[in-house]
């Protein structure tokens, strides 16, 4: 019989896993904080801790199984001697780096733009339902809607209607639905007015409402773009301190063609692009069960591959999303034990996993240079 492993030839096992999410090793990730073998008790028991830069509401068991099955290959034929794991999970959530000649937000860790190449892909459901998952998993979030012609957040978090208030006359108290900070400019004006607003006025406004909101200390600001990479989405880029993007499409043709524009646009103005959602991949009919690919399948794969991108996720067109974003519940709260709640849990931490990945952001490190006549 083999001997039994030690403590260190665990740790040493341990330190191989490859976390999905952030597509690194435990060692890679610097996540492994104890790895204790406690022989004392039968059966004997395994604490292990980790750290990792993302998340982790949620995610306790099915990492616990992914560790216990990958632990499994150093007790051979003896299953019987493999220690009971206890995993203590914590998260440490950092801030990462911006573009060149910008800096982060003060107390804001990352900010996260959601866009999409043209109107009509679900790209604020996607941005809402991504905000409430990094919520429900533990991190503090904020949600600001950039779309000034068509502000739909407002809708989606159920707080038509509702008007933010200011202590000072000059410093915005955000609203709060679901756990998450939200700014719109739906909060502020007549949303059944159309918006006759030029470039630059919707710029403004825009870096008004980012800068003037007291978001307070947030590890995420989710930003619903607008649709499209003309000028306002080009200036936002340029001007807005992103940490990545995500890019919204669907699988046809029409979709991911100008997803490939929002996407260049992007890598012009040196924002990562964390991945690529493939929103409404397949329908399932609600009365037969028939899953029917009815804009294409596999376009969002295809486009992630073509640009070294992750496909975050491959999302259903299901009526209870769109049902459900309309009545201010989007699928992560009014249905967290879904199948369709948890594909946007996945996708929320492997974006998280691919932010983590990135270099952070090191400007407080650097002393500040001031210059004095003497």
């Amino acid at each position: 019989m083999p001997p039994t492993p030690d403590e260190a030839a665990i740790a040493a096992r341990l330190g191989a896993f490859v976390e999905p999410n952030l597509r690194q090793s435990l060692t890679e990730a610097r996540a492994l904080r104890e790895c204790r073998l406690d022989g004392g008790t039968t059966p004997s028991r395994l604490r292990v801790a980790l750290e990792l830069g993302i998340p982790t509401g949620g995610y306790h068991e099915e990492l616990a199984a992914a560790l216990t099955a990958h632990l499994a290959s150093l007790y051979g034929d003896a299953p019987a001697a493999m220690p009971v794991l206890e995993l203590a999970l914590t998260s440490r959530i950092t801030a990462h780096a911006v573009q060149r000649g910008l800096t982060p937000l003060p107390g804001i860790g990352n900010v996260v733009a959601v866009a999409s190449g043209k109107g009509g892909v679900g790209k604020s459901t996607v941005a809402v339902n991504l905000a409430l998952a990094w919520a429900a998993q533990g991190a503090r979030v904020g949600l600001l809607d950039a779309d000034v012609y068509g502000p739909s957040q407002p809708i989606m978090l159920g707080l038509q209607g509702e008007r933010p208030t200011s202590v000072d006359g000059k410093r915005i108290k955000p609203l709060r639905a679901h756990g998450v900070a939200a700014m719109s400019i739906g909060f502020l004006v007549d949303v059944e007015q159309p918006m006759a607003w030029r470039g630059p006025m919707v710029t403004s406004a825009l870096n008004q409402l980012l800068a003037d909101t007291e978001w307070g200390e947030l590890d995420y600001l989710v930003v619903d773009m607008p649709p499209g990479t003309g000028d306002i989405q080009l200036t936002l880029a340029q001007r807005v301190p992103v940490a990545g993007a995500v890019i919204v499409t669907t699988p046809q043709d029409i979709a991911l063609a100008d997803a490939r524009k929002g996407l260049r646009m992007f890598e012009k103005v040196h924002v990562p692009v964390l991945g690529i959602v493939e929103n409404m991949a397949t329908h399932v009919c609600s009365r037969c069960g028939h899953a029917e690919h009815i804009f294409g399948e596999g376009g969002g794969s295809r486009m992630a591959a073509d640009y070294g991108v992750q496909l975050l996720g491959s999302l259903p067109l299901d009526a209870r999303i769109r049902a459900e974003a309309d009545g201010g519940k989007p699928s992560v709260v009014a249905d967290p034990a879904s199948p369709r709640a948890a594909a946007y849990h996945s996708l929320a931490r492997r974006a998280a996993g691919e932010l983590a990945r990135r270099g952070r952001d090191r400007s407080a490190l650097f002393p500040k240079i001031v210059v004095e006549d003497t």
